[in-house]
């Protein structure tokens, strides 16, 4: 599975929630682009490997402007908490496993 870069409107602390079940990601917050444009995340995402996970549809809307890579996990639950978002991307594992491994996939979204 490919790397997952969670955006600035995700919770740091889930990268140590999913540690046990995703090998390889970061926080925005760690790569020092903590308020970079959406555009500037993207480009970073796609020179390091990344798959984008986001609340935000501006990374959707540049999925289909630009194409992939990145991939992006668009999470369109409203108001809801980090565990929350835990439980999301830990029953999705397999639709997210297969996205970073489908060449011809380029965004998920996860309600």
């Amino acid at each position: 599975m490919k790397l997952l870069l969670f955006d600035q409107n995700l919770s740091p602390r889930l990268i140590n929630l999913l540690a046990d079940i995703y090998p390889a990601f970061a926080h925005v917050d760690g790569i020092e682009l903590p308020s970079a444009p959406d555009r500037e995340v993207w480009d970073y995402a796609r020179q390091h490997d990344y798959i984008v996970v986001t609340k935000d549809a501006d990374f959707s809307e540049l999925s289909l402007l630009l194409g992939f890579p990145p991939k992006v996990i668009w999470i369109r639950r409203p108001n809801c908490s980090t565990r929350d978002i835990e439980r999301l991307l830990r029953d999705n594992y397999d639709a997210i496993a297969a996205l970073s491994d489908t060449p011809n996939s380029g965004i998920i979204t996860l309600f």
